[in-house]
């Protein structure tokens, strides 16, 4: 029985270790087979990557392509345009004012070298103390002025010599100029002949362009010999009615 038993023994390792041997060579071959699958499957694995990869790179490619081209389109949208011109034409009035001695002819006297010559009635140069003479003057806007003016009297020029000379102007509603004549005094009496006080102005309105001249104003001088004025004196006074357009 000892023996049996041994045997039995004996048999049964090699059985064990045959079945060990040949499960070792299995599991060899096995390894030898599974490196062979696994590489296969890493392989396959890496070339399904790269096709992915591939694929995403066309799509995004193939996307940008359609931002791209959407780009594009609304550019092409916002490039319409239209336009609008205005066109204005321009050029200017007429301004003009003349002055008349009579109230009836106008003429310009645009020069202190070429003015009016009033017409006093009695000869202003032979004047005594305590006596006044007159003169009427009158100025408008001629018939192509477009605009009215206001009208600022100055002293252009004094020559010789006028001491003890005073005058007042007048304006008054009609043309013409005496002893008695009345109006809005735009240089008070006993004002000095050779002198205006500041801002001494009038206005001018425009006639109807190009037929019809302005309204005229009317003027009056009255110039006094003062009590103590000197014998053989003369001199000449000559003023300025300068008209600014409104």
């Amino acid at each position: 029985m000892a023996a049996v038993a041994c045997a039995a023994q004996v048999g049964l390792h090699r059985f064990v270790h045959t079945v060990n041997v040949f499960r070792n060579a299995k599991v060899a071959e096995g390894d030898r087979i599974g490196d062979g699958v696994m590489d296969e499957k890493i392989e396959g694995t890496v070339g399904t990557t790269r096709s992915r990869g591939l694929r995403t790179r066309k799509m995004r490619a193939l996307l940008a392509g359609g931002l791209v081209l959407g780009v594009g389109a609304a550019s092409t949208l916002a490039a319409w345009n239209d336009s609008e011109f205005a066109q204005g034409s321009f050029g200017t009035g007429a301004f003009n004012m003349v002055g008349s001695t009579d109230g009836t002819t106008y003429a310009e006297h645009a020069t202190v070298g070429a003015p009016a010559t009033l017409a006093f009635t009695v000869n202003p140069t032979l004047l005594a103390p305590g006596d006044v003479v007159y003169a009427p003057f009158a100025v408008r806007l001629d018939a192509a002025t477009t605009n009215a003016a206001i009208v600022t009297i100055s002293n252009a020029a004094s020559t010789g010599t006028v001491t003890d000379l005073t005058y007042t102007l007048i304006q008054p509603a009609a043309f013409g100029c005496a002893a008695d004549t009345t109006g809005t005094a735009l240089v008070p009496a006993s004002t000095a002949v050779d002198t205006v006080p500041a801002s001494t102005t009038f206005n001018l309105a425009k006639g109807t362009p190009p037929t019809t001249a302005g309204a005229p104003v009317f003027l009056c001088f009255q110039v006094t010999a003062e009590a103590l004025i000197a014998q053989a004196q003369s001199g000449t006074v000559t003023w300025q009615f300068a008209a600014v357009s409104q």
